[in-house]
Parts: C-alpha cells; sequence; structure tokens
C-alpha cells in the first residue's frame, strides 16, 4: 500500500496497478493470485476490490514482509525508518525472534479471516525463515509458498546455491535447503519466483561491480519487456525437457508501477493465453500449484531446466538439473562444456535464521558448493569443471556439435548426448536423484578429463583431495564427492582434475555425514 522510496509513487498509483492488472488478466481469461502485504490488507480500497472478484480464479493470499501496522498490532514496537523498511532485520520475520513470529503470524491471520472468512492458502515472501513456514502450516495449514530467484546481493538479499526452479520441499530448520526426507520436510512446497533466464541469470554482473536482473519480470527491457526475449522464453519452457513437470512465475509486484509493467504484461498475457488454449501450458493460481504438487510428490522430485537454443546472436545452451541432493548445471559455450556450478543439499544444516534473529540489514542462505561459477569466477578466468582431452599432445577444451540431445522419457532420469569434433566419440551424461554419470563412447582410446579451473582468489570449500572422494566444508558442515568411477588428482594449475575409468566418471552427489 505504500512505497517511501518515491515520491510520485503515491498510495493511489499502487492501488490504481492492481485495479489494471486485475482488468488485464480479465480480458484474456487468466486466473492468478494476489498476496497481500499487511497494509494492503487492511485497506478497505484492497479489500472491496478483491472480495468482488470469483474465488475460482482469483486467489488472496499472503505476501510475508513485516510493516509498522502488522507489528504495532502484533503488540510490538516497530523498529524501521519507514512503514515499511525492506531491511532484513525489519522488514522480514528473519529479524524477530520464535515468539515474535509467532505474534505476527497470528495477527495476519485473524485480520486475513475476519475481511475475507477464511484463512489464506498461499504465503511467499523474498525469503521466509523455516520457522515461521512450519508454524503456518501446523496451525494454518497453508498448502503453497514461494521464494526468490537465486540471486547474489540484490536489495541485500543472498539466495544461493538452491533448488533453482520449480518447487521443493524445505527442510524444517532450513528453507532454503531442499530436505531428503520426508520425516525432515516442512509439506508446504516452495515455488521459486520471477522466471530467470536459465542461461544469463546465473552470471549476469561478473563483468559489472553487481548482479543483474534477467528474468521474466515485465519491467525490465532486456528480458521480460523484450518482445524476442519473451517468446525465445517460453519457447524454452514449453519445448525444453523439465522431467516431473516445467514452471514459472508471471506477474509483477505494484510497487513497480502500471506506468513502468503494462508495456511487458499487455506483450506477455496474451501470448500465456494463446498457449494454455493451446494446451501447451496450464495456467493457475500459486494455491492450486501447491495442492497439484503435494498430490503428485510425497518428497521433492527432480527437475530440469533445458534451453537448447540461444536468443538471435547467442551460442550458449544449458541444462540446469535438481533433486532434493544436489543442483548441476552445464553451459555450453562456442562447442566447448563445463559444469558451470553444483552444489550438494542437506536438510541437517540449520538456517542461521531459524531461531535467532538477524541484526544485519542484508540475508545471506547459501548451499553446499562444489562448483561455482559465479563465485569463482573474476573478469578472466570463468570457473568450471571443464571438460577436456589431450590432442597431438597438447591439453585442449574437449569440443562438440551445436546439438546436444537432451531426453526426459525416463522417470526420474535425464540423459544427455553429445557427438564430438576434436576427438571420435559421443558423450553420454545421465543424472538421477544422487548420481551423476558420464560416459564417452568411442571406437578409439582418449585421454580425456574434467579440469575444476578457478580464479587465483576465489575462496574454496575444499579440504582434502584424494583418489575417490573430494571433501569440503561449509555452512559449518562437512561434505563430499566421491567418484565411484573414476577418479580425482591434483595438477599443476588446477584444483583438482577429474578422470575417467574405462571412459566412466561415475560421482555420488549424498556424500555427507549420515542423515539421522
Amino acid at each position: 500500500m505504500l512505497e517511501p522510496r518515491d515520491k510520485s509513487i503515491t498510495e493511489d498509483v499502487l492501488y490504481q496497478t492492481v485495479v489494471k492488472q486485475i482488468a488485464l488478466m480479465r480480458l484474456h481469461h487468466l486466473p492468478g493470485t494476489f498476496l497481500l502485504q499487511y497494509d494492503a490488507l487492511m485497506n478497505p480500497r484492497y479489500q472491496q476490490l478483491l472480495k468482488s472478484l470469483p474465488r475460482d480464479s482469483f486467489e488472496i493470499g499472503a505476501w510475508w514482509e513485516i510493516p509498522e501496522p502488522l507489528v504495532e498490532h502484533a503488540g510490538m514496537k516497530w523498529r524501521g525508518r519507514y512503514p515499511w523498511d525492506w531491511r532484513a532485520n525489519i522488514g522480514f520475520s528473519t529479524g524477530y525472534t520464535p515468539a515474535e513470529r509467532e505474534k505476527l503470524i497470528d495477527t495476519y491471520m485473524g485480520d486475513f479471516k475476519k475481511i475475507f472468512g477464511y484463512y489464506p492458502k498461499s504465503v511467499a515472501s523474498w525469503f521466509i525463515d523455516a520457522y515461521s513456514l512450519n508454524y503456518m502450516y501446523q496451525k494454518y495449514h497453508i498448502v503453497a509458498s514461494a521464494n526468490c530467484k537465486d540471486q547474489y546481493g540484490t536489495d541485500g538479499y543472498t539466495l544461493w546455491g538452491g533448488y533453482w526452479n520449480q518447487a521443493y520441499y524445505p527442510s524444517k530448520v532450513n528453507a532454503y535447503m531442499p530436505a531428503q526426507h520426508a520425516s525432515k520436510q516442512i509439506a508446504v512446497p516452495i515455488f521459486r519466483m520471477l522466471g530467470s533466464d536459465p542461461i544469463r541469470q546465473y552470471d549476469d554482473g561478473l563483468m559489472q561491480d553487481r548482479q543483474g536482473v534477467v528474468t521474466l519480470e515485465p519491467v525490465y527491457p532486456k528480458a521480460g519487456g523484450d518482445s524476442v526475449w519473451v517468446h525465445w522464453f517460453l519457447k524454452q519452457f514449453v519445448n525444453g525437457a523439465s522431467m516431473a513437470f516445467a514452471y514459472t512465475q508471471a506477474g509483477q509486484e505494484n510497487s513497480f508501477t502500471w506506468k513502468a509493467m503494462a508495456k511487458g504484461l499487455e506483450m506477455q498475457f496474451p501470448l500465456f493465453e494463446k498457449l494454455r488454449d493451446e494446451g501447451r501450458i496450464k495456467v493457475e493460481t500459486l494455491a492450486q500449484s501447491g495442492e497439484w504438487f503435494k498430490k503428485n510428490f510425497s518428497t521433492t522430485p527432480a527437475t530440469s531446466v533445458t534451453a537448447l537454443e540461444d536468443l538471435p546472436g547467442g551460442n550458449k545452451k544449458t541444462v540446469w538439473f535438481d533433486s532434493k541432493f544436489y543442483r548441476a548445471n552445464l553451459l555450453w559455450d562456442k562447442g566447448s562444456l563445463r559444469f558451470r556450478d553444483i552444489h550438494l543439499f542437506n536438510e541437517n544444516i540449520p538456517s542461521p535464521y531459524i531461531n535467532t534473529p538477524t541484526t544485519s540489514n542484508e540475508c545471506h542462505l547459501f548451499t553446499l558448493p562444489f562448483v561455482d561459477g559465479y563465485l569463482w569466477s573474476n573478469k578472466t578466468i570463468l570457473a568450471g569443471l571443464w571438460f577436456k582431452t589431450m590432442v597431438d599432445h597438447k591439453e585442449v577444451l574437449l569440443l562438440g556439435d551445436d546439438k546436444p540431445i537432451v531426453s526426459d522419457k525416463q522417470k526420474g532420469l535425464l540423459k544427455i548426448s553429445w557427438h564430438l569434433k576434436n576427438i571420435p566419440g559421443i558423450l553420454y551424461m545421465e543424472f538421477t536423484d544422487k548420481q551423476i554419470t558420464i560416459h564417452l563412447k568411442t571406437s578409439k582410446k582418449q585421454n580425456w578429463f574434467l579440469d575444476l579451473v578457478t580464479a587465483n582468489n576465489a575462496t574454496l570449500p575444499f579440504k582434502d583431495i584424494s583418489t575417490k572422494t573430494v571433501q569440503a566444508s561449509a555452512e559449518n558442515s562437512d561434505y563430499a564427492v566421491t567418484a565411484s568411477k573414476g577418479s580425482f588428482s591434483k595438477e599443476a594449475g588446477q584444483v583438482f582434475r577429474l578422470s575417467p575409468e574405462k571412459n566412466k566418471i561415475i560421482l555420488k552427489m549424498n556424500s555427507y555425514p549420515p542423515l539421522k
């Protein structure tokens, strides 16, 4: 209901943005979810507007940022600079004790029910701590949540290394960490917001001072506000291998204003309508997505995001794989290939915010890195686990054709094949819940391997590199990646080399202390 950072964004500008969004949704017969911050929830204009909408296509839920009236109505003193303050220790539940979080939740839920006659089914925010999320689930039976895309430092919030897209069941002690067992998870799926560009978002800003935003959000002129980008993004979304399901969230916060988002939304919404009418996508509310997820998955499924063609003029391709144990990202560029990212997950690692309120104005959430192509790079060195080979006694990048083949036809299995150019053969890869398999099928003996390359000043987690295991420590936790086929070695100029055994490598991605 308010935007203290810009005097031109008045209460009326914010309200009219929602009016215009609703009108556009109705024009294109698109259902959707409006999540209300407490100040808007308590405003009669928003109440009247949203109560008038048909409940079978419009969902009203909660946006879990904490403004002044919510804090005061819960019997506490406001510490913010403005009636809404976006700092992590003021405007988010991470800034409050567990007892205070319960008061805030009870106050919001009680007032929501007085106004709408029921409790909200969906509660989302840039991030919600696990204590709050579990309390909302146990007491108010919410069915869906959402958090921000992976980002580094944007607006002071870092979420880095998590389940990259789609949705996951979070650990009871860490809402950013996927759980590996049903007994350790909060039974509320968290959907990743904003529709990240699978090729560019991850390391956008590598050559700049800060990470940029390359998402489906319509206010960004080179992404969600650009017709060429949106058509490309939706083509990859519809056609790319996704395993269990594909998901993206579209829309925009009203604080960005209708003037800034109108062009993008008016371009996007007819495309959603057309794809929906053709049976190529489903458009539904967040609660419907949450209910569908819970009906279909008892624990977090394996999913993938696949983009096998680039924007006009580009030549990159990518595959993201996510399971409840790890995530991995492959990036093809100019005929070469590298693992740009691999992070492991462990449900037993508590978030720093689970029971202790933060005093910082920033928030940092991480998982367990094995490869980090963003944080371990610099302006001259692109970090990653690079595929290499020996040609004429020289170490060179492994090169292949421009058409890797990706298949998700077999449940729980992602298969990739890539025809090579500078050595004979086909490289096959398989991703499953707990392991990565890489196999070169060739008629002649070949010397190929993977090298982890990083910037010299990169802060790395590795503690010990032995023939079969790389041991590491991060987030106050030990973890490891084990080669059940193949071996690790230390090479000059590289962090480690991963070599095949009879042309095959198998990496176990669940190697951390036993889960209790």
